[in-house]
């Protein structure tokens, strides 16, 4: 049967989904597409993006390349063969599963990647044979079995607290790990330990996903953090007597005076960790009774996932954002703390933005998120390039689209005001606790009623809540009355309610019974009435009461909708909203 235009343009993987109706061509075209913008391999963006589901593209996989499929939970892999080095394990996604003979089997999501076969083959001298593998689970046995044959950050310090006490010498790093190519070499023998620990560190921060390292002197105690969903988890305690060489070694990394212990200072690294991703790392020290704290931000300078399909929005939510974005002028906020996902909510408008026709220009400290076809700007206060300044200088660029970082002061405010009244879509963000709140922030930094009323279409608060682990999540008996005063309707619970709560041992997929993060949200249009309200000197709670009577679910509520869709837990809705 004849390939149409279309399907000649695809990669074989990319063929075989549309011949077994996993996915369309047009689907598969723009994944191929997306996924060569990143640097990615097409199964990985498919997988990971959530284009198709781990099980469904294995099984089409299967099919398509006439290959086993192998459930990776349903077989015990203590014993699989050593023949090929982690190196190339995780360079080709490609696992050992077992040996008969000259034959070895290995399990991979993409077994059209021809080139890694041949490699496989060159360098153990067995035939390989491909056995189609989840690529969700692949990553985890991956992770388990060949990840520990490298040194924990525990190990290390045992290594070099016994060599102390025997006395031996130091030995230098040969060279960077590749995992870590971009950190400087050791610069001495002493400084060996130290330099090792700081590159696995990263590295094993970036591996679990972490967005923090917290690095902690006490007066008896110094310990390691990382920041994971959302929560800081301890990961290990150095030796007290780490803390300055520690603090050193970022500080140089990060271009920082190491001698200057007395004030904080911020600074920037740039981790290489392969030879398609970098890392941005923010530095902020600061000067404590005991030592330096040193809190490192993990900042993947790779697209984040833009897809307004995937941030948790409802249905009702989605369709009130995209309209707001339709419109072409006035102004969107996005409002929430630090680390509630405000960021990625403007680029997934940006992105959907983003054409060849209008010019988008952006104002950020710093920049998160690269994406092509919009000029970003990054913050600089020292110099003089503030968000007022980067506004003004937008407008005489002949903007479509801007979009500011946050609004911090009456400055700021005005011009992006101006701006929305002007022909401009508007989008930016302010620290408040829900939508309601933002009006009272903006009159509080002394931005006029009339303004407020006359520019703001849509205001969306938002949290990020940790997933339950689909493996391993397990029912949760609540009492009737404790469902009804968490928020509950009785319609609810007369319809049935099944709640789910974590597991606190988790399982080999996730991290103490939560995967992933979701968002959720209050998204709040400028209603006529709404507007009047602000015009009449209303405060927050009156617009409040009047959202409510409008339909808008505050987010509560919505984080309320995801416990009963079995999304995430009561207890992680508790510890991220106020009732």
């Amino acid at each position: 049967m004849a390939l149409n235009p279309i399907e000649n343009r695809l990669s074989p993987l990319g063929r075989c989904l549309v011949t077994e109706r996993a996915l369309t061509a047009e689907q598969v075209l723009r994944a191929e597409q997306a996924a060569q913008r990143e640097e990615r391999p097409l199964v990985d963006f498919i997988a990971e993006r959530g284009v198709l589901g781990a099980t469904d593209l294995a099984k089409a996989v299967s099919r398509g390349f006439h290959l086993p499929l192998l459930d990776l939970n349903a077989v015990e892999l203590a014993n699989c063969p050593r023949v090929i080095t982690p190196k190339l394990v995780r360079q080709h996604s490609a696992l050992p599963l077992f040996q008969k003979g000259n034959q070895l089997y290995v399990g991979m999501a993409d077994p059209s990647n021809v080139q890694g076969l041949d490699e496989l083959q060159f360098h153990t001298g067995l035939r390989i044979q491909p056995v189609v593998v989840e690529h969700n689970k692949l990553s985890v046995y991956i992770d388990k079995y060949f990840g520990s044959l490298d040194s924990s950050m525990a190990d290390l310090i045992e290594k070099d607290t016994e060599q102390q006490a025997s006395g031996a010498v130091r030995s230098t790093i040969a060279a960077t790990p590749e995992s870590t190519a971009g950190l400087a070499e050791a610069e001495n023998e002493e400084d060996a330990p130290i330099i090792r620990f700081v590159n696995k560190m990263l590295v094993d921060a970036f591996s679990r996903h972490a967005s923090d390292i917290h690095l902690e002197p006490y007066e008896r105690s110094y310990r390691v953090r990382f920041r994971m969903d959302g929560v800081l988890h301890e990961i290990v305690s150095p030796p007290t007597n780490w803390s300055e060489r520690l603090a050193a070694r970022i500080k140089v990394m990060a271009r920082l005076d190491v001698a200057e212990r007395r004030v904080p200072q911020d600074g920037a690294i740039k981790v290489r960790i392969s030879s398609t991703r970098e890392l941005d790392l923010r530095i902020s020290t600061l000067p404590t009774m005991f030592g330096e704290k040193i809190v490192i931000r993990l900042l993947d300078s790779t697209p984040a996932m833009l897809d307004i399909d995937h941030l948790g929005y409802e249905p009702h939510q989605r369709e009130l954002y995209l309209e707001a974005l339709r419109k072409p002028q006035g102004m969107i906020l996005v409002t929430g703390p630090t680390g509630s996902g405000k960021t990625v909510s403007l680029y997934t408008g940006l992105r959907i933005l983003n054409k060849p026709e209008v010019n988008i220009a952006t104002a950020e400290d710093p920049c998160e998120i690269k994406l092509p076809g919009i000029n970003q700007v990054s913050i600089h206060a020292k110099v003089g390039l503030t968000f007022a300044a980067a506004l003004r200088a937008f407008l005489r660029q002949d903007p479509d689209i801007i979009m500011v970082g946050e609004i911090r002061d009456l400055e700021t405010a005005e011009i992006a005001m101006k701006a929305a009244q002007t022909g401009h879509l508007v989008l930016s963000t302010l620290h408040t606790n829900d939508a309601s709140h933002t009006i009272t922030r903006l009159l509080n930094i002394g931005v006029e009623p009339f303004n407020i009323a006359d520019t703001v279409d849509l205001i969306i608060a938002q949290r990020l809540v940790r997933c339950l682990c689909n493996n391993c999540k397990m029912p949760h008996d609540i009492p009737e009355h404790a469902l009804l005063k968490s928020g509950f309707s009785e319609d609810e619970l007369r319809q049935g309610l099944q709640i789910f709560q974590a597991n606190k041992g988790g399982c080999e997929q996730c991290a103490g019974g939560f995967k992933g993060r979701t968002g959720i949200y209050q998204v709040l249009p400028i209603s006529e009435e709404i507007s009047r309200l602000i015009m009449q000197g209303g405060n927050s709670m009156d617009i409040a009461t009047q959202a409510k009577r409008e339909g808008v679910s505050d987010l509560r509520r919505s984080g309320l909708n995801k416990v009963r869709e079995g999304i995430t837990s009561l207890h992680e809705i508790y510890r991220v909203t106020v009732n």
